[in-house]
C-alpha cells in the first residue's frame, strides 16, 4: 500500500505553515535555505555562546576548509565523536555538505571500539573533540591511514559540494532488527525525507525553541532534535549534560521538547514532587519517542497544557515513520504514516520501503539480506492498522512467545493491558519456567511512585497485585499471567532508555 499522506496532516495547521513545509533533496539545500530565510535569528546555543545562522554557515565553510587542508577528499567517510555541542553540529554539517559520509559514533565508546569501528566502516578520517584525545589514541596509533583532527579546526571558507539526494549523508548505528549493532547508511535524500516529516501534524511549526538532551549519535536526536529545527528556523538550546536539563530549561524557557517516555516520566514527577510546572510556562510540545508512549503520559500533560505527540520511527528509516495527530483520541496509536512511503502487513509483520528509507547496513551481507525481502525492509514491528489508517505497534517479531500448546504471545502486546493502569510505569510480560518445569507467563511491573502516593495508597505492592490480577481477568485465556512481580526499582536499559528484554527460556 502506498501512503501519499502529506494532505492528512494539513488540518493540524493552518494553510500558511503547511505550505510552507518544502521538501528538500540534500542538506545542502535545507542549510542554505535556512541561512538565507533566517539570516542573523539564532541557530544554536550551547555553553561557549549563541550562534546565528549566518554564524553556522560560516563556520561550517571553515570547517570544510579544514577538511581539505588535511587531504580529505568529497566522498570519503569521516567519523565524529564527542558530547552534543555547537561543534558536534557544526562538524556533522561541514562533513556532510563537503560531501562525505559522516560515522556519527556514540560518545560511550571505549578506544578499542572506536578502532574497530574506523575500520569496519572504512573511516578516512576522525573528528574528535580535545576531550576524547585518549578515545581516539588508539585508532590514530593503529591505523596509519586514518586522519585524525580536532572539530576546532577551521581553514579558508570552502563551498559545498554538488551533492544529491543518493549522495551517502551518514552512518548511524542501530541494533536493527536483530539487536546486533550495526552502522545503517543514510542517503541524503533518506535524511531530508525524516526531517521533513518532523514537521507535519502540529500547529506550530517554525521559530520555535528547543531543548536538545537527546544524544545526536541517536537518530531521534539528529533528525528531529537538530536538523527538524535548524530546517524550521527555529532556536536550539544544546544541554550540556542531562542533570543540567532543568536548570537550563529555567533559563531558556523552550518551546518545544523532543524526549524519550522516561524523560517524559521524570518531568511529569518533579513537577508534581515540587507543585510546579518544571518544564515552564512556555512549553508547548513534547516530541516523544524511541520507546512505547504511555497514554497516562498523554493525558497528565494534556491536564497543565501540554500536548504530547508520540510516533514511530528507526534508524533504518531515518528516524520518523509515523506522528500521532490525534493522540487524545487515539492514545495508544502511533499515528499516521508519513508521506512517500510504501507499507505492507506480512503475517502481522510491518514491512516498508520509501524515500526515508536506508540504502542498507554497512558491511552485514548476511544480515542485509535477512532484513529484506523483494526490495521491502521488514521491520521486525507487529502492527496492526485501526479503519482510520492510524498505526498501532502490538510487539516485536523476535521477542513472541511459543506457548506449549501452540499459542504466540507478544509480550508487548500483553504490557499495553497493564500499562494502561495509571499506577503501572512500565511493565516487561515475559516467560518463566516453574521448579515442576511447567513453563508460564510472567510480568513485572515498575510502579508509578507518585501516583500511588497521591492515592493514599501505603503498601504499594499488594495494592498493585491486586490491580494486576484484575486485569488479567480480562485477558484471553492465551494471555494470562500466572506470576506477578511489583519492582523496587527500574529496569536496566539501553542507551536510548529502551527496556532491555529478558533472554528467552529455552
Amino acid at each position: 500500500m502506498k501512503f501519499e499522506t502529506r494532505h492528512l496532516f494539513e488540518k493540524y495547521t493552518d494553510k500558511e505553515t503547511f505550505d510552507n513545509i518544502k521538501e528538500y533533496a540534500t542538506l545542502v539545500e535545507m542549510l542554505e535555505s535556512s541561512v538565507r530565510r533566517y539570516g542573523d535569528d539564532p541557530a544554536i546555543t550551547d555553553a561557549t555562546g549563541a550562534y546565528s545562522y549566518r554564524d553556522l554557515d560560516r563556520d561550517v565553510a571553515a570547517f570544510r576548509g579544514a577538511l581539505k587542508a588535511r587531504g580529505i577528499l568529497p566522498g570519503a567517510r569521516v567519523g565524529i565523536i564527542g558530547a552534543n555541542s555547537y561543534q558536534l553540529v557544526k562538524a556533522f554539517l561541514g562533513v556532510t555538505t563537503y560531501g562525505c559520509t559522516a560515522v556519527v559514533l556514540p560518545m560511550q565508546l571505549d578506544d578499542k571500539t572506536v578502532f574497530g569501528c574506523s575500520m569496519k566502516f572504512a573511516m578516512n578520517a576522525l573528528v574528535y573533540h580535545d576531550a576524547f584525545e585518549e578515545k581516539i589514541a588508539f585508532a590514530r596509533s593503529t591505523n596509519k591511514n586514518l586522519v585524525c583532527l580536532s572539530w576546532s579546526e577551521a581553514g579558508d571558507a570552502v563551498p559545498a559540494a554538488e551533492v544529491t539526494g543518493e549522495t551517502p549523508c551518514v552512518i548511524m548505528f542501530t541494533g536493527g532488527t536483530t539487536g546486533k549493532s550495526k552502522g545503517a547508511l543514510l542517503t541524503h535524500r533518506a535524511i531530508l525525507q525524516g526531517t521533513v516529516n518532523g514537521c507535519y501534524g502540529y500547529k506550530d511549526v517554525f521559530g520555535q525553541r528547543y531543548m536538545l538532551a537527546l544524544p545526536l549519535s541517536h537518530i531521534f536526536g539528529l533528525v528531529r532534535n537538530m536538523l527538524t529545527p535548524l530546517y524550521t528556523g527555529s532556536h536550539v538550546f544544546i544541554c550540556k549534560t542531562p542533570k543540567d536539563l532543568f536548570s537550563d530549561i529555567a533559563v531558556f524557557k523552550p518551546t518545544v521538547l523532543v524526549l524519550v517516555p522516561a524523560l517524559a516520566e521524570m518531568a511529569l514527577n518533579l513537577s508534581r514532587k515540587f507543585n510546579r510546572n518544571m518544564l515552564g510556562a512556555d512549553m508547548k510540545y513534547i516530541i516523544c519517542g524511541a520507546a512505547a508512549v504511555a497514554p497516562y503520559l498523554i493525558e497528565e500533560y494534556a491536564k497543565i497544557g501540554i500536548t504530547v505527540f508520540p510516533g514511530y520511527g528507526l534508524t533504518e528509516s531515518a528516524n520518523l515513520v509515523s506522528g500521532n495527530p490525534e493522540q487524545g483520541a487515539k492514545p495508544e496509536s502511533v499515528g499516521i504514516p508519513y508521506p512517500h512511503q510504501e507499507f505492507k502487513i506480512v503475517d502481522g509483520e510491518l514491512w516498508l520501503k520509501g524515500l526515508n528509507m536506508m540504502e542498507g547496513y554497512v558491511g552485514e551481507a548476511e544480515e542485509n539480506a535477512n532484513a529484506y525481502e523483494d526490495g521491502w525492509f521488514k521491520t521486525g514491528d507487529l502492527v496492526r492498522l485501526d479503519e482510520d489508517g492510524f498505526l498501532y505497534i502490538v510487539g516485536r517479531s523476535k521477542d513472541i512467545i511459543v506457548l506449549s500448546n501452540g499459542e504466540n504471545v507478544s509480550p508487548a502486546e500483553v504490557e499495553t493491558y497493564f500499562n494502561a493502569l495509571p499506577t503501572v510505569q512500565d511493565s516487561q510480560v515475559y516467560e518463566d519456567v516453574l521448579e515442576n518445569g511447567v513453563h508460564i507467563l510472567a510480568v513485572e511491573v515498575v510502579p508509578r511512585i507518585t501516583e500511588l502516593a497521591r492515592m493514599g495508597v501505603t503498601n504499594v505492592a499488594e495494592y498493585l497485585e491486586n490491580q494486576l490480577k484484575e486485569v488479567n481477568t480480562t485477558l484471553p485465556s492465551h494471555m494470562k499471567i500466572t506470576k506477578f512481580i511489583v519492582r523496587d526499582s527500574d529496569f536496566e536499559r539501553t542507551p536510548s532508555m529502551k527496556i532491555v528484554r529478558y533472554k528467552k527460556c529455552n
